[in-house]
């Protein structure tokens, strides 16, 4: 007997919290996850990114891989490279 799998649930996420910190992110056009997870993580500016490694962002919860792929290329068009 094949189990059925559970349906994805969609959360609201409250961002007012967040307004302010993720205000870069937002220029940038990534979602409210990857916005949540980056500043979760202190990440507040593409700069910010020099602290960690590429894999460290995959990883992170709420970044997905059109987010990796945005965030490199403001990371090249700004010649920031990961730790």
């Amino acid at each position: 007997m094949v189990k059925p799998q559970p349906r994805k649930r969609y959360v609201q996420l409250d961002m007012s919290q967040y307004e302010g910190l993720d205000d870069e992110w937002r220029r940038i056009g990534l979602s409210a996850p990857a916005r949540k997870a980056l500043v979760d993580a202190k990440l507040y500016k593409v700069s910010d990114l020099r602290k960690i490694t590429q894999s460290e962002l995959i990883e992170m919860d709420g970044i997905s891989k059109s987010a990796v792929a945005r965030i490199k290329v403001i990371m090249e068009a700004k010649r920031i490279s990961f730790r």
